[in-house]
């Protein structure tokens, strides 16, 4: 393998099926294309916030590339624009998820 790390099918599958969401939520909203152009050229936060079954269950950014990749990946961004990450990490028993939420970052020294 020479290094590269290989995504698990459930993994290829959280992707696809992130995509897939993301997608149909995007065609349910009058803003699709002026909010596509803002998240392609602004620079971007994201926020995610972790609900699991056991304060111990995962480390906080255990899932933060995937869930990062699989958001980008899904709606065509190079995940390069985030700028600014906030990540949180919840107990939730009886309903593991996640969360996030993309939007445009406050001006950075990045694009001074």
């Amino acid at each position: 393998m020479h290094g590269r790390r290989v995504l698990s099918s459930s993994g290829r599958s959280y992707k696809l099926h992130v995509g897939q969401q993301l997608l149909l939520a995007l065609s349910r909203s009058p803003q699709k294309q002026t909010l596509l152009q803002r998240l392609r050229t602004d620079p971007l936060a994201l926020s995610i916030r972790f609900y699991f079954t056991s304060p111990l269950r995962r480390d906080v950014d255990g899932g933060l590339k995937i869930a990062q990749d699989a958001l980008c990946e899904g709606i065509g961004l190079n995940d390069n624009r985030i700028v600014e990450t906030h990540l949180y990490k919840y107990l939730d028993r009886t309903n593991p998820r996640i969360e996030v939420s993309l939007s445009i970052a406050d001006r950075c020294s990045l694009n001074e």
